[in-house]
This record gives structure tokens, sequence and C-alpha cells, in this order.
């Protein structure tokens, strides 16, 4: 009972097929044509295998094995198939075809477990045409509304609604898309790294502890423009000189704060951006992420009396403008006890490590267990057309889920 190399490539290139820019990296927005292309593959290969096949009303495939036993609670394996502009094609695809894999591996050995499977393919976990992430997934949690899709729009100014519409899906009914946490044991995702760390240091597995939490606000900072040439340095109000003794700063909290904390300063707007003016007003954007909400606090308050101190007294002032704000997760430990144990088995070298970015599980741990598999990237890349993972890494990753997902959905024995 082994997966198979050369089904596993098929896949991954064939669903790069799907593909809006071609040559320029993979485009797959939700609702568009190559979303259509993949979603007819991953159907076809999905019914091909026996499995049941529906969508729900988030527009996530899902293809079903029954279990031995009635109303037992689903184990769901999968991940998303949209991508960000010109990225790569091994970010969320891997992942579903890892489920892909898994099921049919059994169904060809006619294996039997006492809990159903789903075989889980997401949309817009990017949020590359909307702007709203982890779609799918938050659809599952109940954390999607009508209004959301009437104000998600793409930059032609066409709604989430408007798009689910005019692809055969019913806005209206989005709510139905929610899963009873009742209903489900589990959720298990396979994700490349996206990060040096596994290839680095040569190793094949790496099991997810911790999804970061995540703290993204942006910082305004007005001041009065004048004229660069004829204002006297002690008589200015320049914004960009507090603004900028504090981004100076940032990476220094981070360190302070420990436990692997890591900001971020990604966007930087100067007004009226001339070069004979001094600015009125700065923007920066700040991305504090960490395992602890405490170190993140910790950063968030050191930026504020940064700000204080370096606005006091003089005519410029600061706004902060929350963006995003989530929580660390922990993931099940019972689910990382299996992949560790699949890992010794199969002589896999495995690392328990941190995930950086956000993923469909962080979201899915909201409702039920989850385990999350990182595999290898080649020099760390990802969301750009280099990004790759050997085919051999890959597969590695796969015989890891699969076996978790036997574990988990408890093979019944003849």
């Amino acid at each position: 009972m082994k997966t198979q190399l050369q089904r596993i490539k098929r896949d991954i290139e064939e669903l790069a097929k799907c593909n809006d820019t071609p040559n320029l990296g993979l485009t797959r927005f939700s609702f568009s044509q190559a979303d259509r292309k993949a979603r007819e593959y991953l159907k076809a290969e999905m019914k091909a295998i026996g499995l049941k096949v529906y969508e729900d009303d988030a527009a996530t495939i899902i293809g079903r094995i029954e279990g031995t036993e009635k109303n037992a609670p689903v184990v769901m394996v999968g991940s998303h198939f949209d991508s960000v502009k010109h990225g790569g094609n091994f970010d969320g695809p891997a992942g579903v075809i890892a489920a892909l894999e898994t099921a049919r591996v059994i169904k060809e050995n006619n294996i039997k477990t006492k809990h159903p499977i789903e075989i889980i393919a997401m949309i817009e976990e990017e949020g590359g045409r909307f702007g709203a992430g982890l779609f799918g997934s938050r659809a599952m949690a109940g954390k999607v509304t009508k209004d959301q899709l009437i104000n998600n729009k793409d930059e032609n100014g066409i709604a989430m609604y408007e798009a689910m519409q005019e692809f055969g899906f019913d806005p209206e009914k989005i709510a139905q898309a929610q899963r009873n946490p009742k209903d489900l044991k589990c959720f298990i995702e396979l994700h490349i790294e996206q990060g040096p760390v596994l290839e680095k240091n040569k190793q094949d597995i790496g099991i997810i502890d911790y999804i970061v939490g995540i703290h993204e606000f942006k910082v305004i900072v007005r001041g009065r423009p004048d004229h660069a040439g004829t204002t006297p340095m002690d008589m200015r109000a320049n914004p960009l000189d507090a603004a900028a003794r504090v981004i100076g700063r940032i990476s220094e909290f981070a360190v302070n704060a420990g436990e692997g904390t890591v900001a971020t300063v990604g966007v930087l707007q100067v007004m009226p951006g001339a070069a004979n003016i001094v600015p009125k007003e700065v923007t920066f954007t700040v991305d504090i992420r960490s395992k602890s909400t405490e170190c993140i606090n910790k950063v968030y308050r050191d930026i504020q009396e940064a700000l204080k101190k370096e606005t006091q007294g003089s005519e410029a002032n600061y706004e902060i403008v929350e963006m995003l704000q989530v929580e660390p997760v922990k993931l099940s430990q019972d689910i990382i006890n299996s992949i560790q144990k699949n890992c010794k088995k199969l002589g896999f070298s495995e690392r328990t490590m941190l995930s950086g970015a956000g993923h469909d599980a962080m979201i899915m741990a909201g409702i039920t267990e989850v385990g999350l598999v990182f595999v290898p990237s080649k020099d760390g890349r990802s969301h750009c057309p280099e990004e790759w993972t050997d085919y051999a890494d890959l597969q590695k990753g796969v015989e890891i889920v699969l076996q978790t997902v036997l574990d988990m959905s408890v093979t019944v024995k003849d």
C-alpha cells in the first residue's frame, strides 16, 4: 500500500495547466476560467476514484468516502487550489493532491474505515481576487456573511456575490456552507513550507505545533507640509522624521519580545511625495506574528509608546488603524503524535516547527482538531513562478498524510 509518484506529478502538472497567465507563473483566481478548468479536473479525478462528489455553498469541492459507522464524525483532508497572481504550482494544490492520492490508495486497496473521509478543495484562501482570504474554511466555520460577499470586490469592481452567481452558485445560501463541529473529527492539511528551514536542515517533514497569531495595522503620522528650501529645520513638523525613528526600532522590539516573534513594515507611503516638499503625512503598515499573544501585544505596546514619544510636544500626531487580528492556534497533540509515529515508521526525518503563514488549518482549528504537515520548499521560495518542491519530497508528505488519515479515521480490519 503506497502512493504513486507519477500520479502525484501528473496531478500537479495537469492542475498547473489551469492557468490564466501561462509562462508568467500561476494565476488561478476564484470563479475564473482557470478555476473552472481546475474544478473540472479535480471533480473528474474524484469521480474516477469512486468518491461521492459535490460542491458546498461556498464552492468548495468535496469528495466523500463513507465510513462503516453510521453518523461517525468526518475526517477531512485537503487544502486550497486558488493562487496568488503570478504565483507557483505548489502552494495549495500540493495539499489538494495529497488528499486526492490518499483517497486513491484507500479505494484501490479497498480499505474500510470507521469514520467517513472527505477530500476537500477550497477556493479564495489567498484572497487574490476579492481580498478576503481563507474563504472556504471561514464559510465552513460560519464566518462568511452575505454582506461580506456584497462588499468584497475585485479590481474591476465585481462583487463576490455577483461572481458566485455568474459561476453557478447561489450566494444567498452561503450560510448553508457552515459545518457543525459535532459532525467533524479532524482536518488534516499538507502544505509546502514556503520557507528555507526544512531544505537547509535536510529534513523531510515539518510537523506544525502552532500557527502564529497575526496583528496587522496601519499607522498614519500627520505633520505639516512646508517648502523644503525655505523652512528651517527647527521650525518643521515633519511626520517622516517621527515615523522613520519608530520604524527603525520595530525589528528591535520583535527581537526583544522573544519566542521567535517577527515584525515587518511592508508598506510605506509619503504624502504628497514630492522632493521639494516636507511631507504632510506618512502611512506605514506593521505586521506582527508570534505563537504568543503576549509577545504580539508587547511589540504593539512598544510601537505605541515610541509613537507617543516621537510626536509628543510637536505639531505631529498619529493614528492607528486596525486591519487584521488573529489569535495563535495550537494544533492537535493527538494528530501531532500520529504524524511523529508515522515519520518514525517510514524512516522520514522530521522537526516540530511553527507556521509563520496563515492557512485554512488555522480557521478549521476553531471548529475541529487540526493537523498540519509541511514539506520542503526549494530555496524557501513561494508566491512566485520559481516556487518548487521536488516530487519525491512531496510524496513523502503524502505518505505521512495517508497514514495519519488512516490513524484518525480508524481502519476496520476484515
